[in-house]
């Protein structure tokens, strides 16, 4: 019996003790899902490496049905691409100057529910919240997903600023772009063209905290159309992007051409390699 249980069953105060236990419990399905998902991804490393299920079954000291098992059940791995235990997904509030009223942009709500539906078909466990119009965010939490872009926090603004690579900029002509340093491509909306068309750019990374003790998930578009195309990326080839940089910093921009009546994405690109940041830094 561990010290936590102990130290649990010892509480007298029933409403405490009911408390520390459903709280504990949480902690523990939590625990289980993560130690089933690496279970899984060891297996098939190993498997991917060109070992047979009987030979890590031998190595591991399990039967070969017990490995074929692990393999194709439980909680997928690229899941943890997503976050690890819990998630919790933020997206803006926006100033209705017109009205004098807070608002929420219908294109951020639907990305927020799609990342949250993604995020529990992994077996994560999903909270929202939302980015107030003050752009105050506390970005020193594990878990964070932040649907928002840099004009809108300047906690944010930081964040993307820290972006070796793909630099958030402000043309001269006014209307957002942003800027692969790598090859000087700056990339704008089909919004703020002329002529103007239904194609927007996301942004996806995952970027340091501001106390440097981890990392979140960054999306934003040029608009709004843009994050729902990067949504769209996660939930079609978040297992490709697990394979390319695991839980590595990067970032990368997504082109998106969607329908004009609706914002929803009809086709969605990759407008640049996954940049890995600890690679960028040693070049």
């Amino acid at each position: 019996m561990s010290d936590e249980l102990q130290r649990i069953m010892a509480i007298d105060d029933p409403y405490l003790l009911l408390r520390e236990v459903t709280t504990r419990l949480a902690d523990a399905q939590q625990e289980v899902t993560e130690l089933a998902r690496l279970r899984r991804r060891v297996v098939q490393d190993l498997h991917a490496q060109g070992l047979s299920y009987a030979q890590i079954a031998a190595k591991a000291g399990l039967s070969r049905g017990r490995i074929h098992q692990i393999r194709h059940t439980g909680p997928a791995p690229e899941g943890a691409f997503l976050g690890r235990g819990a998630v919790t997904v933020a997206t803006p509030l926006r100033r209705d100057d017109e009205r004098g009223r807070t608002v929420v942009a219908v294109d951020d709500v639907s990305s927020g529910k799609r990342l949250e539906e993604l995020a529990r078909t992994y077996g994560l466990d999903v909270t929202s919240e939302h980015v107030p119009v003050s752009g105050e965010i506390d970005l020193n939490r594990d878990g964070l997903i932040v649907v928002c872009g840099p004009r809108m926090s300047q906690a944010m603004w930081d964040t993307y600023a820290q972006d070796p690579v793909l630099e958030w900029q402000r043309a001269e002509d006014g209307p957002w772009t942003v800027v692969d340093r790598q090859t000087g491509t700056v990339h704008r909306s089909g919004q703020d063209s002329d002529p103007a068309r239904p194609y927007d750019v996301g942004y996806l990374g995952r970027l340091s905290r501001p106390d440097g003790n981890g990392s979140l998930l960054a999306i934003a578009g040029i608009h709004t159309q843009g994050s729902l195309g990067v949504v769209q990326l996660l939930a079609n080839d978040l297992n490709t992007l697990w394979g390319q940089v695991g839980d590595h910093q990067f970032s990368t921009l997504v082109g998106v051409e969607y329908d004009p009546e609706t914002s929803e994405p009809r086709s969605v690109e990759l407008l640049c390699p996954l940049y890995r940041h600890d690679e960028e830094a040693a070049a």
